[in-house]
C-alpha cells in the first residue's frame, strides 16, 4: 500500500469509526468528536490525518482538486446543492451539504433531519426539532435525498 492509499484508508476508517455520532447544527471543533454538522465532520476526519480543510462546506468546495462521479474515489468529498446552504459566484445555487465517499458505492455524512409536528409549526422555529447523526448510505440514496451534486473534490 502506497502513502496515498494509506491516507485514503485512514480517512475511511476514521470516518466509519464516528458512525452514529449525533448531529448538531453549527457544531464547533470543540464539540467534536461528540457532535458534528456535515462540514465539521469532514474537517475533523481530514484533520486527523494532517490535512487542514476550511470550516464551512462552501469553503471546502472551493478548495481541493475537482473530480467527477465517473472517477470518484474513496476519500473524495461530495458537495450537494441546497437552499439552506451558502452561496457565492462559484456556487450561485449554493452548497447545502457534504459527505465523504467511502468507495463501493457508499457515502458517510452527518445528516440533519428536521422534525416538524404540524405544517404551521414550520413558522415557529422553537417548535422544530433538529435531529440526526453520522450515517452511511448508498450513494444513490444520498444523491436522491440531498439534491443534485454541486461538485466533487479530492484532497488526497
Amino acid at each position: 500500500m502506497n502513502r496515498k492509499e494509506y491516507k485514503i484508508s485512514k480517512v475511511i476508517s476514521i470516518a466509519e469509526s464516528l458512525k452514529g455520532r449525533p448531529y448538531k447544527y453549527g457544531a464547533k471543533m470543540a464539540d467534536a468528536p461528540r457532535f458534528f454538522d456535515c462540514s465539521l465532520f469532514t474537517q475533523y476526519v481530514f484533520q486527523k490525518i494532517g490535512i487542514k480543510l476550511p470550516r464551512t462546506a462552501i469553503e471546502q468546495a472551493m478548495a481541493g482538486k475537482r473530480a467527477d462521479l465517473k472517477n470518484i474515489k474513496g476519500g473524495d468529498l461530495v458537495f450537494m446543492k441546497g437552499e439552506l446552504g451558502r452561496y457565492n459566484k462559484y456556487f450561485p445555487k449554493g452548497i447545502g451539504h457534504v459527505g465523504i465517499y467511502l468507495g463501493d458505492g457508499k457515502v458517510i455524512h452527518a445528516e440533519r433531519r428536521r422534525i416538524i409536528g404540524k405544517y404551521e409549526d414550520i413558522y415557529r422555529p422553537e417548535l422544530i426539532k433538529e435531529d440526526g447523526k453520522v450515517v452511511i448510505e448508498g450513494i444513490k440514496t444520498f444523491l436522491r435525498k440531498k439534491k443534485p451534486i454541486a461538485v466533487i473534490k479530492r484532497f488526497l
